[in-house]
């Protein structure tokens, strides 16, 4: 099977966070963060779908003005059906990129571009520039390696790009978001096949156990 297929998807973003990504309220890095995942995932573009409508229908329509439709429109657009759609050449299909489309055209290239900083254990980082009110980060984790055993002040969303990792709220493959606040406390392994990418985005610091982990959180901002 393609390592780029997101059909194996079992962990879900939340009703609450696609009605806020709907109505506009969520920070940059956590719009990035479902812009990301609904481009892998069927369910929640559906539900994502479904948010939306709803708020069209919360629209009032007074503030909508009425369009008259031109005299011969309908008749006009038989007629272009049924002269059919011109057939054109299909684009040649490229290799999937570990980056989605969405985070792709963030960052403005590709994961070979992107220079990652070492924050220790092996472990790798980018921070992506998103506005003040949260953080987005991609995650290089080596296979079989883990990262330090921490909590969350705050709301902490962690998505699969490649690879795969475990925690104590299951398996995580491309395209599963693991979300985490204030109650949880984990330790993220990487799956010994391959090493572990991610996209993280949260709006507040972790909270590490760990003296070393403590000391360097003001250097490598997380």
């Amino acid at each position: 099977m393609n390592k780029m297929m997101s059909t194996d998807i079992k962990h879900h973003l939340t009703d609450e966070i696609l009605m806020g990504y709907s109505a506009g309220t969520l920070p940059e890095a956590f719009n990035l963060m479902v812009a990301t995942h609904v481009s892998l995932c069927d369910a929640c573009r559906t539900q994502l779908a479904a948010c939306d409508a709803v708020g069209g229908i919360l629209l009032d329509e007074h503030d909508i003005p009425n369009t008259q439709m031109q005299p011969g429109s309908f008749a006009a657009t038989i007629a272009m059906i049924e002269q059919g759609v011109p057939i054109t050449k299909a684009p040649a299909v490229k290799k999937p990129s570990v980056l989605p489309s969405p985070l792709r055209d963030y960052i403005g290239s590709d994961l070979s571009e992107i220079k990652w900083r070492p924050i220790g254990m092996g472990v790798k980082q980018a921070i992506l520039p998103t506005s003040k009110q949260a953080s987005a980060r991609l995650l290089m984790i080596p296979a079989g390696a883990a990262m330090p055993d921490h909590g969350h002040h705050g709301l902490e969303m962690t998505m699969v790009l490649q690879g795969a990792f475990q925690d104590d709220d299951g398996y995580f493959v491309r395209g599963d978001v693991d979300i985490a606040d204030s109650d949880l406390e984990h330790t993220p392994m990487a799956d010994i096949h391959e090493d572990c990418i991610c996209l993280a985005v949260s709006d507040a610091p972790l909270r590490f156990k760990g003296i070393l982990p403590r000391i360097m959180q003001s250097f490598i901002r997380i």
